[in-house]
This record gives structure tokens, sequence and C-alpha cells, in this order.
């Protein structure tokens, strides 16, 4: 009985599988099956620089959205590389020229991206842009990602550059809030004179050094001097560069800066105005979630930041609401990317997701538009936002601008420069021949 009824079932068995296999053609169930375990997992590589530690609030905002994205998209994974800032770009140099990059990275706009769109690394992202993204964006800031009327990334960020500095220090020694040049050197004289030191750089990264060129290049020259120097209109040889050169040199003889500022990393450079062994700190708005939100540092310390704007120079044609910023980094698509489409979507869901987040959670300016009314924002980044409307000038990153040659010449002047092994003039001379050398 047991082996009629097994008989039974297999006669039945083999019955039901001629008759499926009757009413569909044989290669369109094995294409079927194929394509379902093709789909079953996309992983798109992402590469980013907010680490948890220095980037914390960032980093768990990035989670999220990829937590989000995921279980929206069940079949697809994304795999996180993270990358302090400086290791970040010398990991892009080096995998661009093995056309590794990940599905999914992050660039800087301008002279900083233009080398990889040239060399067919970073895809065209228009086709996702005027697909109803656009519109989420500040006007005019996903220009500074265009090339050749193309668009290769999607802005996140929108930075000026305050200087920040420690009210209870100032208030210690009956210092107030410089508004020219003269007034500040006054204020770093009387800390050096009480044992305090009055910048926090780590210039080892040397484009934090550059900050504080960029800022008296505008001051004394005015908004354009810089900025046509780098596009040969005009000349790093302009009196008011070669001027701004020499006064770097002398705030470092003012002994300005903390002890052994040419070596230490930005991240070491800030840990002394974190620990309040120095007064004040150049830095962009990005650092904002450091002294608002992130409850890793002392509520007192929070308390105690404060920021102001760049001093002005007695004579100079620069004006106290100019700023150093503008877009930060971007989201880029690699060119020879497997998963090219998907990588695409998880893009744009990103910006969509991004904008809100990073401003209530994380203080950090977005490039995507908000609604700050409906938002409760600590009072120093609703006062760097208002200080934003009112910019009358926004000066890009001057390494950001160059071509990356140029840019490594600038930086590596920039070091020189804080450590006093070229003259101002001679600064001025390498860049003129960097820039004659790239045939700008």
């Amino acid at each position: 009985m047991i082996r009629k009824k097994y008989s039974l079932i297999f006669a039945l068995t083999m019955v039901f599988l001629l008759v499926v296999t009757g009413c569909s053609s044989p290669n369109t169930a094995s294409s079927g099956n194929e394509q379902a375990d093709d789909a079953e997992i996309v992983t798109i590589n992402f590469m980013h620089l907010w680490p948890a530690g220095s980037s914390r609030q960032q980093n768990m905002i990035v989670n999220e959205i990829i937590e989000e994205y995921q279980d929206a998209n069940p079949h697809v994974r994304i795999v996180q590389e993270v990358l302090e800032n400086e290791q970040y770009k010398n990991k892009l140099q080096i995998i661009s020229a093995s056309n590794e990059l990940p599905d999914v990275g992050m660039t800087w706009p301008a002279g900083f991206m233009e080398p990889y769109v040239k060399g067919n690394r970073f895809t065209p992202l228009d086709d996702i842009l005027h697909g109803g993204v656009k519109e989420l964006f500040v006007a005019g800031t996903t220009e500074a990602y265009a090339v050749d009327g193309k668009t290769y990334a999607f802005p996140l960020e929108l930075n000026i550059v305050p200087l920040y500095y420690n009210k209870a220090i100032f208030a210690e020694y009956n210092l107030e809030v410089p508004t020219d040049f003269e007034a500040f050197k006054h204020v770093v004289q009387t800390l050096v004179d009480n044992k305090v030191a009055p910048i926090a750089l780590g210039n080892k990264d040397r484009w934090t050094g550059s900050l504080w060129y960029m800022y008296l290049a505008d001051r004394l020259g005015g908004p354009e001097v810089l900025t046509n120097a780098i596009n040969r209109t005009g000349t790093f040889e302009d009196e008011s560069l070669v001027k701004a050169a020499e006064e770097v040199q002398n705030l470092v003889d003012m002994n300005a800066f903390v002890r052994g500022y040419n070596g230490l990393s930005n991240d070491e450079g800030k840990s002394e105005f974190l620990n309040e062994q120095a007064a004040m700190y150049l830095m962009g708005s990005w650092e904002l979630p450091n002294f608002t939100t992130n409850d890793e540092i002392p509520q007192e310390f929070r308390d105690n930041v404060g920021y102001f704007k760049f001093p002005t120079v007695d004579g100079g044609k620069g004006d106290i609401d100019s700023w150093v910023g503008g877009p930060g980094v971007g989201l880029f698509v690699a060119e020879n990317s497997p998963v090219k489409e998907e990588a695409k979507q998880f893009v744009k869901f990103f910006v969509e997701r991004w904008g809100d987040q990073a401003v209530a959670r994380a203080g950090v300016t977005p490039a995507t538009t908000v609604d700050t009314s409906v938002l409760e924002l600590p009072q120093l980044y609703i006062d760097v936002l208002n200080d934003l409307g009112k910019a009358s000038n926004i000066t890009l990153f001057a390494d950001v601008q160059m071509r990356a040659a140029v840019a490594e010449t600038h930086l590596n002047m920039i070091q020189s420069l804080f450590g006093k092994q070229v003259s101002p003039e001679d600064y001025a001379k390498k860049h003129e021949e960097a820039l004659a050398a790239e045939g700008n």
C-alpha cells in the first residue's frame, strides 16, 4: 500500500510538471529565476568622510538614511567606507588612477572635481537633477558641480568660515570682539602677554592655513583679487596678495598660533580650542555641531563659544560681510559603477532626506532649502544663517578653485609661508609659476 501510494503521488507530480512546462517556454522560466537571483542583492559601495568620532551627528544621519533606504529597497545593501578628510582625499586620488572609485562617493566642486570629470571618472547626474531634484537646492549651488554644462555631483553643504572664540577667555582678560585688524592684533598680543595661546591651528593639513591667507587677501584686495589671480585675469604678484602673505608672517612673529601648529593635524589643532587651551579658531560652519548639539562636548564649553566676522583691514578694499566659504562636499556616482542606476537612485534619496535632518540634528547648513521657521535651532546656528543671508560675497576655498597640481603648490606654499621658509614675494612667484605650467 505504501509503495502504491508513493507511485500515485509521483505520477500525479509528473503530470503536473508536464502541464506547467507545456504552458510556458523553457527559456522564460530559466530567465525569470536568474533575474530574481540577480535582483536579490545589489551592493552599493559608499565612501564618505564623516567618521563617528569627529563628525558624530553627520555620521548618525548617514546611517539612518542608509537604513531607511535599505528598508524601502530590501534588495539593496549599502557598504560604507569612512575616512578622515585628508585620508579621504588621498585615497580618492589613488583609486581614481586605477579606475576603482566607489559606486557613490564625495567630492568638492570646481577645480577639485574637474580632473575626475575630464578623466571620465564621474557620471553626469542631469537625468536625476531635472527629474524633480533641482528644485530642492538653494539657487546657484549645483552650478559649482557642473563642467561643460553637465552636473556631476549633488551638493550637501553650504559653508562659511567664522572666527570662533571662547567668551570666557575673552571676559577674563577684558577683551572685546574686534572688528578691525589692528584691534584683532591687540587681542592676540594681550593673550600672548598672559601666556594664553591666541589661535588654534593645525596646519599640517595646510588648507587650514589657507583660510587665514584668503581672508587677509580679501580684506586687503577685495572680494575678487584672489579669484582673479587663480583664473588668470589677475596675478598672485598683486600688491594686496603679497601683503596678505606678509601679514600671515606678522601673526607668526607675534606667536599668534598654538605651539607646533605646522606639525599638527586639523583635529589636533581643534582640540586645543575644545580643551580651552586656545582662545580662537578659524574654521567652517561645519563645526557648528561641536559647538551646539554634540553632547560629547561639555555643555559649559558649548555655552562659551561665540563667533565674529573676520576683521577688516584699515585702507583695505574688503568689507566685513565678505566670507570665505561656498558649497562643501557633494555626492558623485562613478562612471564605471556596475550598479550605476541604483547608485543614482540612492543619491537622489539621500539629498531628499538630508536637508531637514542636517539642520535640526547636526547644525549643518545644507545646500537644499529648508524652512527654518518650523525647526528649533541653537542660537549660534541661527546667527550664522542670518549672516549667510547678509553676505556681500562668498569666495570659494582657494585649493578647491584650483586644478590639482596648482592646488598642491598652493598648499605646500601655505605651509612654507607659515613656517617662514619662503618670503611673501617668493610665495607669490611660486604660484605664478605653477599656474603658468598648467597653462592657466
